[in-house]
């Protein structure tokens, strides 16, 4: 049988993670704001109003509690695209950017 592609993505090899195609196949790209808002507070799991590294790398734990975490590599990389203010961690709105651009 075939695996759905959300497991294809959580369970895919290191430093494979394109955080584009992983919105797509959630289909979060297509959610209004307000439950991308959701989302954003279910992945940050400090409540801080920030998604930190921390919480990148265990990003895909939360759709899955068997996925993977993310490598360096990739947090890195997540991070780089979502902050665009430079302040090293990702606020709802640069999230919100991010899924819907």
């Amino acid at each position: 049988a075939m695996a759905d592609p959300l497991s294809c993505v959580l369970l895919s090899t290191a430093d494979s993670f394109d955080y584009k195609t992983f919105f797509v196949k959630v289909g979060l790209n297509s959610k209004s704001k307000d439950q991308v808002a959701k989302v954003f507070g279910i992945l940050d799991q400090d409540r801080s109003g920030f998604i930190e590294e921390e919480e990148l790398k265990l990003f895909l734990k939360n759709f899955s509690a068997s996925a993977r975490a993310l490598t360096d590599a990739e947090t890195k990389a997540f991070l780089a695209a979502g902050d665009s203010d430079g302040d090293g961690k990702i606020g709802v709105d640069e999230f919100q950017a991010l899924v819907k651009p």
